[in-house]
């Protein structure tokens, strides 16, 4: 999270939370320590490059033993409807599939069409009443079960 990529990734997502719900929301991105996006506390961070550039990013961190909590997860404003966040989100569940997770949790802002469709197409299943005014529900929480990791085969195997 120190990585100097990583300010236009937390600025924008400051500013944009701050514009949809009106209020500082800088505090909201510092509410988890640095330290729990990393890969010693069962936490990671991915920031996708362009030319050296940060295009687009999210991270997750433990939320229990089998769980990842997504969170974060950004396109930078001039790279939007590229397929980015899709490529983030899937770059994120392969990830934490790999460190032994079985399921993805996230919420997303009620104000946040654009991320409630992106979970709902890419086979989160909502866990609110999705006929429900998101006003009234606050966080939408959703949720994802990880495909079993493939058994390890020793080279002898294969």
């Amino acid at each position: 999270m120190a990585d100097p990529r990583v300010r236009p990734l937390l600025r924008e997502l400051g500013d944009e939370y701050s514009a949809r719900y009106g209020r500082d929301a800088h505090a909201e991105l510092a509410r988890y320590p640095d330290e729990e996006f990393t890969a010693p506390y069962g936490g990671a961070l991915l920031l996708l490059l362009e030319h050296g550039e940060p295009v687009a990013g999210g991270a997750f961190r433990r939320y229990d033993e089998t769980t990842a909590e997504l969170k974060r997860i950004w396109t930078h404003s001039a790279h939007r409807r590229r397929g980015l966040a899709r490529r983030v989100v899937a770059d994120l569940e392969h990830e934490a599939g790999g460190r032994g997770y079985r399921r993805i949790y996230l919420t997303t802002g009620p104000r946040q069409p654009e991320a409630r469709g992106l979970y709902l197409t890419t086979g989160y299943t909502p866990l609110f009443d999705t006929e429900a005014d998101p006003e009234t529900i606050g966080p939408l929480p959703f949720e994802k079960h990880l495909p079993p990791a493939p058994p390890h085969r020793e080279a002898a195997d294969l």
